[in-house]
């Protein structure tokens, strides 16, 4: 496959983006392909509980939150074109019962965030305006503000946007609805006298519009009563008679301090805090107990300067408030979902690739159902149906699909997939090495097919807590072996699924170990017959950004050129103007030692910047400043003309990761254009769409 070839047909591929499950047996996937002009991604559903997908949404807008009902009722946010010819402001709610046409149930200025059924209670998240307590003053307010032109945010605390959007100038909240006020006219829980329309032959991918009937129920919602703070997540439930959720506020030491509530849906008592802020840690809502009497919380330790992060997975007694660790004895950051009222099944990060664990609440460590060495998925998502665990398996070599896990046998099935399976380029292998300190690190070394030697590419990877253990459409290896190059995806010091002290070897260096590491795994690398130890490069996002920055001022003469993308290269300026109000305070004690800035003069090779405006996690003016001092302060030799080899890929539009099909193909082409020149010396003329 040629280097274009590999480019379109990583962009143009349906994606596997979810699942979504009841007892019932059903599995719906949302999954997203190209429009019919090719220039945007839609998402839609398909039911992959037969032998073939078969599509059940259809349109030329996306589908947006999603959940479904016992009954099979899929309920879902959705934009529709109105009569006019015009798209509509915000998505409206819509319900899709197992047989019959979608029907719309409700319009909420701002739209539908996250859609929760339970029992026959529908608990939707949305924005709200400030000061409305229902959803005719929410109306009202709102188009007050919009007919006098106001855009100007009032705030009063931390942070005022997040990853890629503004906070504000509402409040999100909860509201519930119950449908037992629809059934009359739709049948119990809307599915009784229609038919769901939507063709099995129609093929899963296509992108055939249709027009669903615009008829609304006038579905009521009501306000839950929230606590103080900014809603962060919340889990409801089986029956619907109670949601937890948790709010973050500022406190005295901590400007995003967390705390969990019990709000009770249909009795109107007040909220009950369940678990405090603290300054130094916080808690996150994993699920709650099929028997309601306890909830999952997973305990982060912040990062300080002092103290490294961590996550201990305990179980909350929703009773008496009491907290106890579950599997002790386990080394691993767990993803958890209750089998039944003792049984657990996590998810965690294994060694460079993901594993299924299994155990009583009460274990001191449970046992691993799939995964781990000698596979290589890992395995997100995850949804228990009876004695059957529905999930997503990818690899670094294979896109996300379906599948079901045995949780007796641990067997795994693939299920229907309407994604595309996209045919591998070249062969996957492993590198290992020694750290300095003696610890043992590792990688995944993607190889073209052939003898070589092949020039190289090292990726780091972002986080900094992370690792290379699954597929990615964003630094996907695939297009850069098909250009003839290999390349090495290290995990070194502050990765993920090596056990909590890998994490701690890199925490308060992030020049040090993770650096070194990176070094000798690249080393190991280049000691092989089939890689070409003159020809490297090395290239990496967000925080592989700023090891890509650390290395071009520590390591210039071990590679040919240096592609850094959403980067940290102020530690500093960076702590106090990201949305992420943990860096500063974590940072204050290293950065004096380990801002890639401070060695700018240090920089002699060629590099790539690449930046969105819209990233609010790695503010563009880390970009900026970064442009500023590799055109003043490098000793970057000038090209034949006198002019700067460096060059800065900027996106007005984009935020963290560059999410546009069009934006995505200039990206790879513009890397792969800069690798080609200053690896291998060819010259590539720069996309034409760049103008």
């Amino acid at each position: 496959m040629t280097t274009n070839d590999a480019v379109t047909a990583l962009l143009d591929a349906r994606r596997l983006q979810g699942l979504l499950t009841n007892q019932s047996g059903h599995v719906i996937a949302q999954y997203s392909f190209l429009n019919a002009e090719g220039n945007t991604y839609l998402s839609h559903l398909a039911d992959i509980g037969e032998d073939s997908p078969r599509r059940i949404t259809r349109g030329d807008q996306s589908i947006g939150a999603a959940a479904i009902s016992e009954a099979g009722t899929i309920y879902f946010a959705a934009k529709r074109t109105g009569e006019d010819g015009k798209d509509a402001q915000s998505p409206s709610l819509w319900a899709l019962p197992e047989s019959g046409e979608a029907r719309k149930l409700a319009d909420h200025d701002g739209g539908f965030s996250r859609i929760e059924v339970k029992s026959q209670s529908l608990i939707v998240q949305f924005p709200v305006h400030t000061w409305a307590a229902n959803e005719d003053e929410h109306q009202e307010f709102s188009e007050e503000r919009s007919e006098s032109k106001v855009s100007a945010i009032l705030h009063s605390g931390f942070p005022i946007r997040r990853w890629d959007h503004d906070l504000g100038p509402g409040r999100d909240t909860l509201a519930i609805a119950d449908l037992d006020t629809i059934g009359d006219e739709f049948g119990e829980d809307l599915s009784a006298d229609l038919t769901r329309e939507a063709a099995d032959s129609e093929a899963v991918g296509s992108v055939e519009s249709g027009t669903d009937a615009d008829s609304s129920t006038g579905l009521t919602f009501r306000y839950l009563p929230l606590p103080p703070g900014r809603l962060v997540d919340w889990a409801v439930d089986d029956e619907a008679r109670f949601v937890l959720v948790q709010v973050e506020k500022p406190i005295p030491g901590q400007l995003e301090a967390s705390e969990i509530w019990q709000i009770d849906l249909h009795k109107h008592a007040a909220p009950r805090l369940l678990i405090e802020a603290a300054a130094d840690h916080g808690y996150g809502i994993d699920a709650i107990s099929p028997d309601r009497t306890r909830a999952l919380v997973t305990r982060e330790q912040f990062w300080t300067s002092t103290t490294n992060l961590s996550a201990t997975l305990m179980v909350l007694d929703l009773d008496t408030g009491s907290l106890n660790p579950v599997w002790p004895e386990a080394d691993h950051w767990f993803d958890p979902v209750w089998a039944d009222d003792s049984t657990i099944v996590a998810s965690a990060d294994d060694h460079g690739r993901g594993s299924v664990f299994i155990g009583d609440v009460n274990d001191e460590q449970p046992r691993r159902l799939v995964g781990g060495p000698g596979q290589k998925y890992t395995f997100a998502g995850l949804q228990v149906q009876g004695l059957t665990v529905v999930a997503t398996a990818s690899a670094i070599d294979v896109a996300p699909l379906p599948i079901a896990i045995d949780l007796v046998s641990g067997q795994i099935s693939e299920l229907a997939n309407p994604a595309t399976v996209i045919d591998g380029t070249g062969t996957l292998t492993e590198v290992a090495a020694v750290g300095d300190d003696g610890t043992a690190v590792r990688a995944w070394l993607a190889l073209p097919e052939g003898e070589g030697p092949f020039p190289l590419v090292v990726f780091a990877h972002g986080g900094p807590w992370g690792s290379w253990n699954s597929w990615t459409y964003r630094w996907n290896p695939g297009p850069f072996v098909s250009a003839g190059y290999a390349v090495l995806l290290p995990d070194p010091a502050i990765s993920t699924g090596y056990g909590q002290s890998m994490i701690d070897r890199g925490q308060q260096e992030l020049g040090g170990a993770p650096f070194t590491d990176i070094l000798a795994l690249t080393d190991a690398a280049i000691e092989r017959t089939d890689i070409d130890a003159e020809r490297t490069a090395l290239a990496g996002g967000s925080y592989g950004g700023y090891m890509a920055n650390w290395v071009a001022g520590h390591a210039s003469d071990r590679f040919a050129c240096i592609i850094t993308h959403a980067s940290l290269w102020n530690t500093t300026s960076m702590g106090r103007t990201t949305d992420n109000a943990s860096w500063d305070v974590a940072m204050r004690k290293q950065s004096g030692t380990y801002s890639p800035h401070l060695f700018a003069d240090r920089i002699e090779v060629p590099m790539l910047v690449i930046h969105g405006d819209k990233d609010y996690r790695v503010p563009i003016g880390q970009g900026q400043e970064l442009w500023y001092d590799l055109l003043t302060r490098s000793k970057t030799p000038l090209d034949a003309e006198g002019l700067t080899q460096h060059r800065f890929l900027y996106f007005p539009d984009e935020g963290h990761w560059v999410a546009g099909r069009g934006n995505a193909e200039v990206w790879y082409r513009t890397v792969l254009a800069f690798l080609d020149k200053h690896v291998l010396g060819i010259d590539a003329e720069r996309a034409r769409t760049l103008g």
